[in-house]
């Protein structure tokens, strides 16, 4: 089951979402309109399963671009969702705003939990009476901050939760087999355009206003009768860039959608040179061991010839160092050039990412490559030996070398290794990492005497 938290800005919805969550998944800060689309979470509670949605700040009647937005999108929650907690400020007071939403809301013949948040103790409580000018039979006073009277409110909306209800729809859990990507650029580069064009509906806000983004959010996108996890983040920002906590708030949950994904696409505005930001995302991505696609926005922007894919590659090539391993394609988020090829990437980098090599393949690669190019010496008079390898992991790739001096193997010979094994075992974009560790010779020699 849906659960959507609603109300007007800056009356503590994402405290409350981070309570139930259990982690701080939503960003909060005492700054009306802070969260913008919808972020959702599982939760579990006395054996009963839900999903939770926070939503931005509902105002009924504006002028303002993005809070229409934000209405927009929260009405979509309530749409969703199965039931519904109302959030009033009892410090602020009704205002007409929260008028207009309940009647709102009592149009959708949903169940409706009315809280009234920021009463911190019982003696706050009066604040709540006004709230029954609402018109509501009943009002829960309470304290997402800290937790007071917040037990009455859960016990009232999960007498209404099935036990073990499996969460539903977009909401679902996601399972390890589902492949997480994470879509990451600086700001206005087109994420959001990109993954509504994905997902055939205007899942995420999408505004020209650099930094529309604040939150990282999950969007399952099905494609050809597979499921896709998408991780919209914000856009990152030079650190001198970053004027406010918010902003900081917002790079710092980016970076973390990098860690949750399983392949990354950073975005880059074609008409753009690519930039210092731009390597410092694709090294993070890389660091991290994430499989990361390059992909050029705004392509129909540019004037073309038969050698412009080329030239723009070449120029990404040489802006962002040593991820020449990561393919490059072109794409038009506003005309959807080249959008489903995107999948056909997604799931030949996923397929190398989790490939795995046997131990008598990649050590047979060893003794090939050994003989062909031996990895030098160890202070000029001794010779580095490479006894065997194996891979050890999967996603990202990992291969482990058991060497006499692992120390002296030169960076040079690591990368040339490297290309071999991408070459050879065909590995294509996925990342690969190389592990040297000490094997001493005698020991090396009592293995191969079992063999």
């Amino acid at each position: 089951m849906l659960v959507a938290i609603v109300g007007r800005p800056n009356v503590g919805k994402s405290t409350m979402f981070n309570m139930l969550v259990g982690t701080r998944k939503a960003l909060v800060e005492d700054t009306p309109g802070l969260t913008r689309d919808r972020n959702y979470a599982e939760v579990n509670l006395r054996d009963k399963s839900f999903i939770v949605v926070d939503t931005g700040g509902f105002e009924p009647t504006t002028d303002d671009v993005m809070l229409s937005q934000m209405r927009t999108q929260t009405m979509v929650a309530i749409e969703e969702a199965d039931l519904i907690i109302f959030l009033g400020d009892g410090k602020a007071g009704v205002t007409p705003s929260d008028h207009e939403i309940v009647r709102t809301l009592a149009q959708t013949r949903k169940k409706v939990f009315y809280g009234v948040n920021k009463i911190d103790s019982e003696k706050y409580e009066d604040l709540a009476v006004d709230f029954y000018a609402l018109g509501v039979d009943k009002i829960f006073p309470v304290s997402a901050m800290t937790g007071y009277g917040m037990g009455e409110l859960i016990d009232a909306f999960l007498d209404h939760i099935p036990d073990h209800e499996a969460a539903k729809g977009a909401a679902e859990p996601y399972p390890d087999s589902m492949i997480k990507v994470a879509v990451v650029g600086r700001p206005n580069v087109g994420k959001s355009s990109l993954i509504n064009l994905l997902l055939g509906s205007e899942r995420l806000i999408a505004n020209p206003e650099p930094g529309t983004t604040r939150d990282a959010i999950d969007t399952i996108v099905r494609h050809h009768g597979e499921q896709y996890l998408f991780i919209d983040t914000a856009g990152i920002r030079k650190r001198a860039r970053i004027v406010d906590r918010l902003e900081k708030y917002s790079v710092i949950k980016a970076f973390r959608s990098i860690e949750r994904a399983d392949i990354v696409l950073l975005l880059m505005d074609a008409t753009e040179p690519a930039t210092e930001q731009d390597a410092r995302i694709a090294g993070y991505a890389v660091e991290k061991g994430r499989a990361l696609i390059l992909l050029l926005n705004k392509w129909d922007l540019l004037p073309k010839d038969g050698n412009t894919h080329l030239q723009y590659a070449q120029k990404v090539r040489d802006a962002l160092k040593y991820v020449d391993h990561a393919p490059i394609m072109t794409v038009s988020a506003l005309q959807g050039t080249r959008a489903p090829k995107i999948f056909d990437l997604i799931k030949e980098m996923d397929r190398c990412y989790g490939k795995r090599i046997s131990t008598a393949d990649l050590n047979q690669f060893v003794e090939d490559m050994v003989a062909q190019h031996p990895p030098g010496t160890h202070r000029s008079n001794k010779r580095i030996k490479i006894y065997y390898a194996t891979q050890v992991r999967v996603r990202p790739p990992t291969f482990a070398f058991f060497c006499n001096y692992p120390e002296s193997i030169h960076f040079s010979y690591r990368r040339f290794l490297g290309n071999r094994i991408r070459e050879v075992f065909d590995f294509g974009g996925s990342p690969l990492r190389l592990l040297f560790r000490k094997r001493q010779e005698k020991e090396s020699a009592r293995r191969s005497g079992r063999k």
